[in-house]
């Protein structure tokens, strides 16, 4: 037979062992960010166990959707790179840098880039 567990008892139990859970009144959304998507929950319910100085974050119910997230590379080019160019050229810093990024990164296609202007 199963016995149900008296929420007073539970909450006597949880203290016992150094946990206490609370809940966080009206929220209305969750936000999970991952590096190639979002799973937004609205309107859930959502507790937060505090055990042994730790805390974990329960999220109930609610609305779930997921969307895609564009996942922009930033181009890093190194300094010399862009003295480089602006050398061979003797076009200024931020032109050789702008020629860099066009031709992503390639020193010979910006160095061809900018002689051709």
């Amino acid at each position: 037979m199963l016995r149900r567990v008296n929420p007073r008892e539970a909450r006597r139990m949880m203290q016992r062992m150094g946990m206490s859970m609370d809940s966080i009144p009206e929220v209305t959304q969750v936000i999970v960010k991952t590096a190639t998507k979002e799973i937004i929950i609205d309107e859930p319910e959502v507790a937060i166990l505090n055990m042994q100085g730790q805390k974990m974050y329960q999220v109930l119910g609610g609305r779930v959707t997921e969307k895609a997230v564009a996942v922009e590379k930033k181009l890093s080019i190194p300094e010399e790179d862009i003295q480089l160019v602006a050398g061979q050229t003797g076009k200024s810093f931020e032109e050789a840098k702008k020629a860099l990024e066009e031709s992503g990164g390639d020193l010979a296609k910006a160095i061809l880039l900018l002689q051709g202007k």
